[in-house]
C-alpha cells in the first residue's frame, strides 16, 4: 500500500511542475498591469496594459484549469502502459462523469440537498468545468475519476476481443466500460459530495481558528513526510484545492495581488490563510544554515570536496525550492537530525506568521519573487525586510543547532566519514572513469549503473518520478545495493522502504527516467 501511495504522490507532481513558470508569468503580468505600481502606464486603456493583460490571461491557464491538468497528469505517472492513451481516456471519461452529474442535479437537485439553480461559486458548491455546470469537486474529484480510469486502463486495455469487434478494442473498450461505470459514480458523488463540502467548511473554520498553532502543525508534518514521499498529499489540497479558500491558496493569492499591491495594510490582515504556504522559508534560510554546518564540521582535508557538493544543492534549494538533494545527505545518516530540521522549519514558519508575514512562500527565491516581492515590494517592503531579518536569524540558529549536534554525537555528515572513500564527489568521479572503458557516454553509464543497483531488468516492477527522485518498485529488495553505492555512481543517494526505492537524482530526473525506461525496453527485448 505504501508503494502505491508514494507512486500516487509522485504522479500528482507532474502538473505541479508547470506552476513555477505560470507563477512567474502571473507575477510579472500583475506587476505590469497594476496601476498602483506602474502609474498611468498601466491604465486599462493604455497599449502597455492591454499587451501585458494578454500575457497575464495566458498565465492563468494552468491555475484556471487545474482539475483538467490533474486528470491528464495522473495517468502519465501511473498508467503501466500506453500512458498517452490513458490520459485521453481519463479526460473523456472525466467530462462524461460531469455531464452525468450535471444532468442528475438539474433533474433531482433538491433530493441531494443541492440548489442547482444557484449561481456558481461562493457557498453554492457549484462550478463550471469545460462549460458544464456541476458540483465543485476540485482537484479531489479529478484525481478520483482519473484514478478509476487508470485502474480500468491497466486492467482491461490489452483485452483481446473477437476479430469482428476489433474496432472496439484498446481505448474504445476502456471508454465503453468507463461510460457505464461513471453513472453510479456520478450518483454516489451527488449523494456524498455536498456533505463533504459541508465538512470542508467546518474544517476550514477549525484551521483558521487554530492560528499560529495550526501553521506549526502543518509545516512540521509537511517536512516530516518528505522521506516517505507523502508530503504532496498533505499540502496539495491546501495549495491548489478548496480546503481553505476558493480555488486554493495559489489561485486565491494571485487574484488578490492587485488589491494587495494597492493596500498598505498588513498582508496578514487581508489574507491570513496564506500563512499555510510558508513551507519555503526553511528551504531558503534553513538549508543555508545546514550547509554551513556541514562545511564547518567537515574534516579539513575534505572541506574543498564538501564545498563542491554543497554549493549546487544549496543553490537548488534556495532558488528552486527543491530540498531533497541536501536533506537526503543527512536523512539516512541521522534520521533524528531530520526531525530537528522539521521542528526548526515549523518554528520559523510560525514566527513569520506571528510577525504578520504571509504570502506564497512554499517554493524558493524564484517563486517567492514572482508571487510576492516583485508585485508587492513597493507597498510592503517593510514586511519583506522583516522577513529577511527573521530568516537570516534562523539561518544562524540552524547553523548553531546542527553544528552542535553533529559534533556532540559525531554524526557522519558529508566530509566526516571514517572511510574517505565515501566522500561523494571523489567516488563519483572514480566510478565514471572506471566505467568509461565500456565505451558508453556518461548518461548511458549512469542509467546502466542505476539499473544494476536496483537488481537488474528482471527485478523492476514499475518506474515513476517526482521532481527530483526516480521512484522504482522492485520484486526483491535484497538484490538492490546500498545508499553508498548510489552516491558513488553520481546520484544524491537512495531511500528504501521495503520494495519501494527512491533514487535521488535532482531536477534532471525526467530525462533520466526516459533514459532508464528506454534501457529497460532494450534489455527486455534482448531477453526475449
Amino acid at each position: 500500500m505504501m508503494q502505491k501511495i508514494q507512486k500516487f504522490g509522485g504522479a500528482m507532481f507532474t502538473p505541479v511542475l508547470l506552476f513555477a513558470f505560470a507563477g512567474i508569468v502571473i507575477g510579472l503580468g500583475t506587476l505590469f498591469t497594476t496601476e498602483a505600481i506602474m502609474g498611468s502606464l498601466a491604465a486599462p486603456t493604455s497599449m502597455w496594459y492591454q499587451c501585458w493583460n494578454v500575457v497575464l490571461q495566458g498565465g492563468w491557464t494552468v491555475f484556471n484549469q487545474l482539475p483538467l491538468l490533474f486528470v491528464v497528469g495522473l495517468p502519465i505517472g501511473m498508467a503501466k502502459k500506453q500512458n498517452a492513451r490513458c490520459a485521453m481516456e481519463a479526460l473523456v471519461l472525466y467530462l462524461t462523469f460531469h455531464y452525468f452529474l450535471s444532468t442528475i442535479l438539474a433533474q433531482w437537485g433538491p433530493t441531494f440537498g443541492v440548489d442547482f439553480a444557484a449561481e456558481v461559486g461562493g457557498t453554492s458548491g457549484l462550478t463550471m468545468i469545460a462549460n458544464i455546470k456541476t458540483l465543485d469537486m476540485g482537484m479531489i474529484g479529478a484525481l478520483i475519476i482519473s484514478g478509476i480510469v487508470i485502474y480500468l486502463h491497466n486492467r482491461f486495455f490489452d483485452t483481446e476481443l473477437p476479430e469482428w469487434l476489433g474496432t472496439f478494442s484498446g481505448s474504445t473498450f476502456i471508454f465503453m466500460i468507463g461510460f457505464f461505470v461513471m453513472i453510479p459514480v456520478a450518483v454516489l458523488a451527488a449523494f456524498v459530495w455536498p456533505k463533504v463540502q459541508g465538512g470542508m467548511l467546518l474544517f476550514q473554520g477549525f484551521v483558521k481558528d487554530a492560528g499560529a498553532f495550526g501553521i506549526w502543525i502543518f509545516v512540521f508534518l509537511e517536512r516530516a513526510l518528505i522521506p516517505f514521499g507523502l508530503h504532496h498529499l498533505l499540502y496539495t489540497p491546501f495549495f491548489y484545492d478548496n480546503v481553505l479558500v476558493p480555488g486554493g491558496l495559489y489561485t486565491y493569492w494571485a487574484t488578490k495581488l492587485p488589491e494587495l499591491a494597492a493596500s498598505t495594510q498588513s498582508l496578514k490582515s487581508i489574507v491570513p490563510e496564506a500563512g499555510f504556504t510558508s513551507t519555503g522559508f526553511s528551504k531558503i534560510f534553513g538549508c543555508l544554515g545546514v550547509a554551513l554546518a556541514f562545511y564547518s564540521t567537515a574534516k579539513p582535508q575534505n572541506k574543498k570536496k564538501v564545498l563542491g557538493l554543497l554549493v549546487p544543492v544549496t543553490l537548488t534549494a534556495i532558488f528552486c525550492g527543491v530540498t531533497e538533494p541536501i536533506e537526503f545527505t543527512f536523512l539516512f545518516v541521522a534520521p533524528w537530525l531530520f526531525i530537528v530540521h522539521a521542528l526548526l522549519a515549523a518554528t520559523l514558519s510560525t514566527v513569520m506568521y506571528i510577525a504578520g508575514i504571509v504570502g506564497i512562500h512554499s517554493g524558493g527565491v524564484i517563486e517567492m519573487a514572482s508571487f510576492n516581492w516583485i508585485p508587492l515590494m513597493s507597498s510592503h517592503w517593510r514586511e519583506y525586510l522583516l522577513m529577511f531579518g527573521i530568516g537570516i536569524s534562523f539561518t544562524g540558529i540552524w547553523f548553531v543547532v546542527f553544528k552542535t549536534l553533529i559534533l556532540k554525537f559525531d554524526v557522519k555528515t558529508p566530509g566526516r566519514e571514517d572511510d574517505e572513500e565515501d566522500v561523494k564527489l571523489r567516488s563519483k568521479a572514480e566510478y565514471r572513469e572506471k566505467q568509461s572503458s565500456k565505451g558508453n557516454d556518461d548518461k548511458s553509464v549512469f542509467v546502466e549503473s542505476i539499473l544494476e543497483g536496483l537488481g537488474g531488468c528482471e527485478n523492476i516492477v514499475d518506474v515513476t518520478n517526482c521532481a527530483t527522485r526516480l521512484r522504482v518498485n522492485v520484486k526483491d529488495e535484497s538484490l538492490c545495493k546500498s545508499d553508498t553505492y548510489f552516491k558513488s555512481i553520481g546520484a544524491h543517494g537512495c531511500s528504501a522502504n521495503g520494495k519501494s526505492f527512491q533514487v535521488i537524482i535532482g531536477l534532471k530526473v525526467p530525462k533520466v527516467r526516459d533514459d532508464f525506461e528506454n534501457l529497460l525496453e532494450r534489455e527486455q527485448k534482448k531477453a526475449l
